[in-house]
């Protein structure tokens, strides 16, 4: 069976498959797009290993991931172990007994002999020490999460990437942060 068409017909019925592809596509593409928006990167605090690489491989100057404080899970400590060096002799505010690098950490006295510690997120690199000296000489009450107001939405995140414990995963957009103490 052999079809007779002209040129006319021939090139409008081309453009017609053409437009169908092309919009298919833009379905397909809008689809994709939309389906991202309802997932963002997070950090897994109960599988984060403190490596330090969130605070350099972050495509942003200063990371994304802030260190959290879960003060339900907190203890008050006067000897904080995300607070101070290990084995600090000398329990004072001095930047050489402090465990932070940048001082993100800021404690207040509340009563003999508790104490009240906050994060300063302007400050915090995302590096991990204070975290891993919480989990290690504390109750773990300080942990990483990814701060949507900063992060730019990288498709594939180089800190997931190069998270050697796969602690980065996605999660919906509606609960986008993973707790500890909840």
């Amino acid at each position: 069976m052999v079809i007779s068409m002209n040129k006319r017909e021939f090139l409008k019925n081309g453009l017609r498959l053409l437009a169908g592809v092309a919009l298919c596509g833009g379905f397909a593409l809008l689809a994709k797009k939309s389906q991202s928006k309802d997932f963002v990167w997070q950090l897994d605090p109960y599988k984060c290993v403190q490596c330090g690489r969130c605070a350099t491989h972050c495509v942003l100057s200063v990371s994304a991931v802030k260190c959290i404080h879960a003060y339900n899970v907190c203890g008050y400590c006067k000897l904080c172990g995300g607070y101070y060096q290990p084995y600090s002799t000398i329990l004072d505010t001095a930047a050489e007994n402090q465990l932070c690098p940048t001082k993100a950490i800021r404690r207040t006295f509340i009563e003999d002999p508790y104490y009240e510690y906050s994060i300063d997120e302007s400050v915090c690199i995302g590096c991990g020490k204070c975290v891993k000296g919480c989990g290690a000489f504390g109750n773990g009450s300080l942990f990483l999460q990814v701060r949507h107001n900063l992060c730019l939405g990288c498709n594939e995140c180089s800190i997931a990437q190069a998270c050697p414990a796969k602690a980065f995963q996605k999660v919906p957009s509606s609960h986008p942060y993973l707790l500890k103490g909840k």
